[in-house]
């Protein structure tokens, strides 16, 4: 039991693995794409990992330091993109950062994540951009469509999770756990449909088996369940399309 305690501390509370899962998420429309790199790579998970350290601890004591990490992994990031691909590429990330300060940020009256119900839907948009747009040289409306729908997805189970604590209203909320879950269900469906249509067979094939161990994470999720199960499972189905993907090509 400890060791499980020292490996949500160090790798799911610090941010690490739902920054990790992001990044696997748009290696697998990279490698479909043909447009994987490393330091895009790199770019995606510092742009991750600093965006989610900067909101959960924001109202902290640790603040300071970690404004002074985000700002050092900021010129990183610029430094990886001007010397890697070009200003283009540049601004995109830049409106992906600033999305990202919109969503909750100390200095703002009013932010995304204090109106009811966007904050699903928010979630799913900027995590859409990073694998849709950021990425590729054009836009990419089924990617979007894709990474929209899924992402948004998993984050209504986390409604779920934290619909005695959340002070906005949600989905769980107004309309109860189970017709949270439809929502859910529908929005997996929708995704896994263009995935088949639209991504090259392979991967279209993992795709649909990720939809499948999703269904299952979100029929099974409880407000009563502990968090290990959302922090580590339901955040694992965004890389299960990249894991499907290596276990199809190399096994």
């Amino acid at each position: 039991m400890n060791i499980i305690k020292i490996l949500k501390k160090t790798v799911i509370d610090s941010q690490i693995y739902v920054s990790l899962m992001g990044t696997l998420f748009a290696v697998f429309f990279m490698k479909e794409q043909n447009t994987f790199r490393f330091p895009t790579i790199l770019l995606i998970f510092i742009t991750y990992f600093s965006g989610y350290l900067y909101t959960k601890y924001q109202y902290t004591k640790h603040f300071f330091k970690i404004l002074v990490l985000n700002a050092v992994a900021g010129i990183f990031c610029a430094f990886i993109i001007i010397h890697n691909h070009n200003e283009i590429r540049l601004m995109k990330w830049f409106i992906i950062v600033i999305l990202g300060l919109l969503y909750n940020s100390f200095f703002l009256d009013v932010y995304i994540r204090k109106i009811p119900l966007l904050k699903v839907f928010y979630v799913g948009l900027v995590w859409a951009l990073v694998n849709c747009w950021l990425t590729l040289p054009e836009f990419s409306i089924p990617i979007f469509l894709i990474s929209f729908f899924y992402i948004t997805a998993l984050v209504l189970p986390f409604d779920i999770r934290d619909m005695n604590s959340d002070t906005v209203k949600t989905f769980p909320m107004l309309i109860g756990v189970q017709n949270t879950k439809y929502i859910a269900y529908t929005m997996v469906f929708i995704s896994s449909i263009i995935g088949i249509f639209y991504l090259k067979p392979l991967y279209a094939v993992a795709f649909f088996l990720s939809s499948i161990i999703t269904y299952i994470l979100i029929y099974f999720a409880e407000n009563k369940r502990d968090d290990t199960y959302f922090s580590f499972g339901v955040e694992t189905c965004s890389a299960l399309p990249f894991l499907f993907l290596l276990i199809m090509e190399y096994f």
